[in-house]
């Protein structure tokens, strides 16, 4: 698939989630085979004020390219600057937010508030486009409630003011993240335009993912929840994809913990360990899911304040799982390898 002139190599992309797909979890998406990942949703008008959180979200590194930085806002000149801001941080796209369905967005005009504004939505990608010498894509919902459904025109307008790609959810603004999610119009959405079109929305596995390129002519999927404490994901729905056409299975508890532990440290790295412990509480809740004893190991896990706390809890949770020391270290806390 190619976004402009960007070629990626697979078929599945990390979605954009607010409060957790930062720096270190998009690397470690992108290790574990992620075609492509979004930023965190950044304000256009923060970066108007020169906001030092927006800034923080939009710094790429390295090790997680292709990555688009996604910007949200409601007015097209404000929106072009902030992607002109957006180009000091190289990322290798623009991706405009037209579907956050929270109410601190949509109440503002901005995120799915703008599916009720097609013409508007043209207007931003066009100012967009014409700010920047990079691929700008957009991402959108089935509309505003079930009696807007306007997908495909917003789409068509989009295509029209010179997005290069588009990413549809399959749910409306009403809908949020509880229904099913309407696959239906995705292949709509495809079958209306002639730029790359990316499905969203209820991808858990790697048949799932299949299924979707299958149902819906899409040309990639994208994760969001899925890839929750599961990195894996993006492994298994390219092996799965494959000529050869391989199943790898669910990691095994070490690789689980292994991992896990990797993500924390990286965390900690990169935002310090007392913050980045808060922020680790949620993500190692989703690393334990379906284990046993998840339940006690999850209510620790919100109180995490420190990374040996966290070493302190693989350790109960190898004895309780496997009977085995997780450290066979002399110390019983050294880092995992």
């Amino acid at each position: 698939m190619k976004i402009g002139n960007l070629t990626l190599a697979g078929k599945a992309a990390l979605a954009p989630m607010a409060g957790v797909t930062d720096q270190p979890f998009r690397e470690l998406c992108v290790s574990f085979g992620a075609a492509y990942v979004v930023t965190e949703m950044v304000s256009s008008k923060g970066l108007q004020f020169q906001d030092r959180k927006s800034g923080e979200l939009m710094a790429v590194s390295q090790g997680e390219r292709p990555a688009a930085i996604q910007l949200f806002g409601d007015d097209p000149q404000i929106m072009a600057a902030a992607a002109r801001k957006a180009l000091l941080h190289h990322p290798d796209v623009i991706d405009i937010n037209m579907g956050c369905p929270a109410p601190k967005v949509s109440c503002t005009g901005s995120g799915s508030a703008l599916m009720k504004r097609p013409g508007l939505c043209g207007e931003i990608v066009a100012a967009v486009k014409q700010a920047v010498d990079i691929p700008v894509t957009v991402k959108i919902r089935k509309g505003w409630d079930k009696h807007s459904v306007n997908a495909v025109e917003v789409a068509k307008i989009c295509a029209d003011a010179g997005a290069d790609a588009i990413a549809v959810h399959g749910r409306t603004r009403e809908d949020m993240y509880a229904p099913p999610a309407d696959w239906e119009i995705i292949r709509q959405v495809k079958e209306a335009v002639d730029v790359p079109v990316i499905g969203n929305g209820d991808i858990f596995s790697a048949e799932d993912a299949v299924r979707m390129l299958e149902e819906t002519g899409c040309d990639l999927v994208m994760v969001g929840r899925g890839a929750l404490g599961n990195p894996w994901i993006f492994a298994q729905i390219n092996a799965y994809c494959a000529p050869e056409y391989r199943i790898l299975p669910p990691p095994g508890l070490s690789e689980r913990m292994r991992v896990m532990v990797k993500h924390m440290e990286a965390l900690c790295a990169y935002k310090g360990e007392e913050r980045g412990m808060r922020e680790a509480r949620k993500h190692v809740g989703w690393y334990l899911k379906g284990m046993r004893g998840a339940a006690e190991f999850r209510r620790r896990a919100g109180t995490l304040s420190a990374f040996s706390d966290l070493l302190t809890l693989v350790q109960d949770i190898y004895e309780q799982n496997t009977k085995e020391p997780a450290f066979p270290e002399e110390n019983g806390k050294a880092r995992m390898q």
